[in-house]
């Protein structure tokens, strides 16, 4: 029963300080910080693959399914995100004989 409180603990720790940290990030940086951060939405993924591996009965089956397909949502968007941002960096002018696509 310890177990459960101690995760629960360590749960609630990293959400209060996770949701403290962002809330403090300006606007303009959210973007570089969160395709920066996208090997951490990795280890989130396999984190969650895991917990589910481990999982026995059917709720934890269907907690560790969500969080799979939450963390796999998560790396495909900060991909996403990655990809928009570096498109913003390209030069819309195509070389000197070169057709543009």
């Amino acid at each position: 029963m310890i177990d459960g409180f101690l995760a629960l603990y360590i749960f609630m720790l990293a959400a209060f300080t996770g949701y403290e940290i962002i809330a403090r990030v300006p606007v303009i940086l959210h973007t570089p910080l969160m395709s920066g951060s996208n090997f951490v939405h990795g280890i989130v993924l396999v984190g969650a693959m895991v917990a589910l591996g481990h999982a026995v009965g059917p709720v934890e089956i269907a907690i560790g399914v969500v969080a799979v397909l939450l963390a796999a949502g998560n790396v495909a968007g900060g991909y996403v995100v990655t990809e928009r941002m570096l498109e913003m960096f390209k030069s819309s002018k195509a070389p000197a004989g070169e057709k543009k696509p």
